[in-house]
Order: structure tokens, then C-alpha cells, then sequence
């Protein structure tokens, strides 16, 4: 009997998702499988209203090869995307129809957010989906694992720029924003050469210091900050100094990931929490900006690259592991060998259970890849060592 497959995309946006879209959906159909896109991640579920026929055609697409045939040229999610947690909803941000049915339960200790697990699980029911292939983050995949708990055929594919996910060495879109950040590095360079001053470039990354540390060692900055390790702001401001001092252009340049703290200070946080129970991050940048133009006397370019390390098609590599992933899926699809997660370990494609997600949090190896005491990338011993130094 045929299979029919659902496929989201939950929280940020990747280059690399709408390539893994294709290459499971061409995939799936030639074995004659149904595949359904979910559009806006966990939302498109929740949203779906079983009693309003409008909701159907807007949430649910039934994919052809004609509608995924030039998805992978550009960047982002077709299917877009959202950071609903659908056992985590807020009174705010329950669909009208749901509110004061039977579906939801109170989360416990969190006054005014319920679970709707169960709708969601009948929904699914309602549409005939047999196998669930979440692309997402831990945050994402999280709801896959409670999904896979309660008996749902799951299939995860891992994805976050910040290449973050536990249980896998590489994430899709992790190469597309290292690349995208060496290139701004590099024409920063330009300005803050020209105007002989201290630049900083603000990363993102939350919980990992990944993509700073492996921008900062591609693009040969001075000084590079990462989540794992809280700086010394003095120490920093005259390392600084000194690096612009030895530069016969007469300037510096240091990278810092997002979730970066100063020593007795805290990450810098700003709104709500989102249904994950993240506020939003960013600013430490300008903070040690402002830091060092006070302790230095020097003036400072200070840049957040920001979305503009997601934005833009996916580079060869994340084409490559998307694709793979994308076709891996399938196959363990075919198998009936669900409750997994694709991974790449050692630079071989493998799978792990989908709860790995939950095991812990991935973070640089400070001891194997960075100088604590230099604030820079640096690796003991290359032998042996994986690809993207993870």
C-alpha cells in the first residue's frame, strides 16, 4: 500500500531546506508515495481547522514534480515556516476554533499555555499521513520526538545555521552561512582598512560559538569570541590595540557569536519568549562595541550580519547534504525504519534515534579548537580532525 508522507519546515530559515524538499519529494514519488507539504512548520497542523474547508487548501499542498521543480534555486523554505510548539501554545496564539474545546490540556506550572498534541495527532489522522519528516532545529524537532512518542512514524532531517543539533555533525545551512560571513568579513575589511578602525562583526548562534569560530578562522580575523567562553572585556580591548598596532594597515577586526557574555555579565536578551521559551538574542556586539571605544579611545565599526548569513540560495555543500538527507529519508521511509534522525558522523551518512535531539546541547570543542587565553581559533592537532572542525 502506498505511503503518504508529511513535510514541514519549522523555526529559522536555512538555504539548503527547499533542496531537501525536492530531493524527498521527487524521491518519495518515484516509489510511488503521496506527499503532502505542511506550510508554516507545526502551525499548518494547529491552524488546520477540520470543520472549515478554507484551511485545508491553505495549509495542506499535495507536492507534484511540477511544483518542485525549481524550489532548490533559491534560498529559504516554499512551505515557509514558524516556531509554533504545538504542546506549548499561549491563549494568544490558540486558533479561535480551538479555544475552550476539547483538544487542549493545561500545561502544568504555565499559567495560560496548553498542549494540543491530541488535535494535532487527529489532524494527521484526518489527512492520511502515514510518515512525518520534520526539517528543523532541536527546537523543532523537539515536537517531533513527543509526536514519535506517541506513536507517529517519524523521519527527522536536522537543519540550523548555527549547526547546533545534537546527534549530528553537520546541519543544513551551516556552510552557506560560514561562507556568507567570510565574504562580508572579508569586504568589511575595505571600510574599516580605509578608516584605520577596530571592526566587529556580530554572528548568530545561541547556544554554539560554531559559526563564529569557523568564520573567524576562514576569514583570518584578529580576535574571535564565541558562546562557550566568557570574555574579559579589558583583555579583549587590549588585544586589540595591539593587533591594529601590528597591522601596517592599521587596523583589527574580531568576530563574536550572538550568545557571546562578557565575564560577570549575562546573554543579551530582548521581547517575549517564543512557544520554546527563547527571547530574542543579539546586541552584545554594540555593547562590547561601545566597551572598547570607552576603554580604547578608538573608534569602532560595528556590523550584525544578522539575517544576511541565511538569505540567498544554499552553496554546493548544503546542496549536497540536503539532497542526501532528503534521499536518505526516503530510503529508511521504505524500510519502515522510522523514529530516526539522518546524520552525517565522521563525514559518512548514518541515523540516530530522533530523541538524540533531546540528549544534550552541541557546542564547540573549547579544549580541541580554541585559545582561551588568545580568544582565538586554534587547533591542537589537525590529525583526524573533522572537516568543519566540529
Amino acid at each position: 500500500m502506498a505511503k503518504t508522507i508529511g513535510v514541514l519546515t519549522g523555526g529559522g530559515d536555512v538555504p539548503g531546506l527547499n533542496p531537501a524538499i525536492k530531493a524527498l519529494a521527487l524521491g518519495a514519488m518515484e516509489m510511488g508515495y503521496r506527499v503532502l507539504g505542511i506550510r508554516r512548520g507545526w502551525a499548518g497542523l494547529l491552524h488546520y481547522n477540520l470543520d472549515e474547508p478554507s484551511t485545508h487548501d491553505y495549509y495542506i499542498r499535495e507536492l507534484t514534480p511540477e511544483s518542485v521543480r525549481t524550489i532548490d534555486r533559491t534560498g529559504g523554505t516554499f512551505l515557509h515556516t514558524s516556531r509554533t510548539n504545538p504542546q506549548k501554545v499561549s491563549k494568544s496564539a490558540t486558533p479561535d476554533f480551538l479555544k475552550n474545546s476539547k483538544w487542549g490540556k493545561p500545561v502544568p506550572d504555565s499559567e495560560g499555555v496548553t498542549d494540543y498534541t491530541d488535535y494535532v495527532l487527529k489532524v494527521i489522522e484526518h489527512l492520511g499521513i502515514d510518515v512525518l519528516t520534520p526539517i528543523g532545529g532541536d527546537d523543532t524537532l523537539s515536537f517531533a520526538v513527543r509526536l514519535h512518542r506517541e506513536g507517529m512514524p517519524v523521519v527527522a532531517l536536522p537543519k540550523t545555521m548555527d549547526n547546533d543539533v545534537f546527534g549530528t555533525d553537520y546541519c543544513i545551512g551551516f556552510s552557506t552561512a560560514v561562507t556568507r560571513s567570510v565574504e562580508f568579513i572579508t569586504n568589511m575589511r575595505t571600510s574599516v582598512g580605509s578608516h584605520e578602525r577596530i571592526g566587529i562583526v556580530e554572528l548568530f548562534g545561541r547556544n554554539s560559538g560554531e559559526t563564529s569560530l569557523i568564520s573567524a578562522y576562514l576569514s583570518y580575523v584578529d580576535r574571535a569570541i564565541i558562546s562557550e567562553v566568557p570574555f574579559n572585556i579589558e583583555k579583549l580591548a587590549n588585544f586589540l590595540l595591539e593587533d591594529k598596532r601590528n597591522n601596517p594597515s592599521n587596523y583589527a577586526i574580531m568576530t563574536i557569536s550572538e550568545g557571546a557574555i562578557m565575564e560577570g555579565g549575562e546573554v543579551i536578551e530582548s521581547g517575549e519568549a517564543d512557544a520554546y521559551g527563547h527571547r530574542k538574542l543579539g546586541g552584545v556586539g554594540e555593547i562590547t562595541a561601545q566597551a572598547i571605544k570607552q576603554l580604547t579611545g578608538q573608534n569602532i565599526m560595528y556590523q550584525q550580519l544578522g539575517y544576511l548569513m541565511r538569505s540567498g540560495a544554499p552553496d554546493s555543500l548544503d546542496r549536497m547534504v540536503a539532497m542526501s538527507f532528503g534521499n536518505l529519508a526516503v530510503q529508511l521511509i521504505r524500510r519502515n525504519d522510522t523514529g530516526k534522525m539522518v546524520a552525517l558522523h565522521g563525514g559518512k551518512y548514518t541515523t540516530v534515534p530522533v530523541e538524540m535531539v533531546l540528549a544534550g546541547k552541541k557546542r564547540v570543542d573549547v579544549a580541541s579548537y580554541y585559545d582561551i587565553d588568545q580568544y582565538k581559533p586554534r587547533v591542537k592537532d589537525f590529525m583526524g580532525v573533522p572537516m568543519f572542525l566540529s
